[in-house]
C-alpha cells in the first residue's frame, strides 16, 4: 500500500479550486523538488479583511464559500493528493497568459510576484479515496501530516485528455 505524509500548506479556496477542476496551477516564486504531496488548507489568508479581493469576480462567492476547510477538534480534513507534472519559468510580465488556468485577479498575481519569475507548478489533483482529518508537523511550505494516508484508489480530479488539454495550452 503506497502512502504518504508530505504535504503542501495552501489556502482552502484555492484547494477546492484545485480539486473541483477550476485551476491546475499554482504560481510561486521558487521551484520545487517535491514532486508530490497533500493539499493541507490554511486559513491564515481569510483573517485580511480584504482577501476577497485576491480571487477573480468570477470565483469570489466560490472563494466566500471555501475560506475555510472542514475541522473537528485541532485536525484539518484533507481530501486531496497532487503530482507536479511540471514547473515552468515564466517572466511576471507574461504571466497574465496564464489566467484561464487559476482562480486568483491579475493584481494578486503581480503584488505576490513583485519583480520575481513566475515558477509555474502544473499540477495533476487527485481526490483521496476517502478525506481524512489531520493534524501538521509546522512548515512554512511543507510540512508532515500525522498519519500516512493511504494513495490506493484516487481518482484524478481531471480526465486524461482534460488535463492534456491543460497541459497545450500552457
Amino acid at each position: 500500500m503506497e502512502t504518504i505524509t508530505k504535504c503542501l500548506n495552501e489556502w482552502n479556496a484555492t484547494i477546492e479550486a484545485l480539486g473541483q477542476g477550476k485551476q491546475s496551477i499554482l504560481i510561486r516564486k521558487y521551484g520545487t523538488n517535491v514532486k508530490d504531496f497533500l493539499l493541507y488548507p490554511t486559513v491564515s489568508y481569510a483573517l485580511k479583511d480584504d482577501y476577497l479581493d485576491s480571487f477573480n469576480e468570477d470565483y469570489k462567492d466560490f472563494a466566500k464559500e471555501n475560506t475555510y476547510p472542514n475541522k473537528k477538534d485541532s485536525k484539518i480534513e484533507v481530501k486531496y493528493y497532487a503530482k507536479v507534472e511540471k514547473v515552468i519559468e515564466k517572466s511576471s510580465s507574461r504571466i497574465g497568459t496564464l489566467n484561464d488556468y487559476h482562480i486568483w485577479t491579475r493584481e494578486h498575481v503581480k503584488s505576490y510576484l513583485g519583480k520575481s519569475k513566475a515558477q509555474v507548478w502544473i499540477l495533476r489533483v487527485y481526490e483521496l479515496d476517502e478525506p481524512k482529518f489531520l493534524e501538521r508537523t509546522r512548515g512554512m511550505k511543507y510540512a508532515n501530516v500525522s498519519e500516512d494516508v493511504s494513495l490506493n484508489n484516487i481518482k484524478p480530479v481531471l480526465s486524461d485528455s482534460e488535463f492534456k488539454n491543460i497541459l497545450k495550452g500552457i
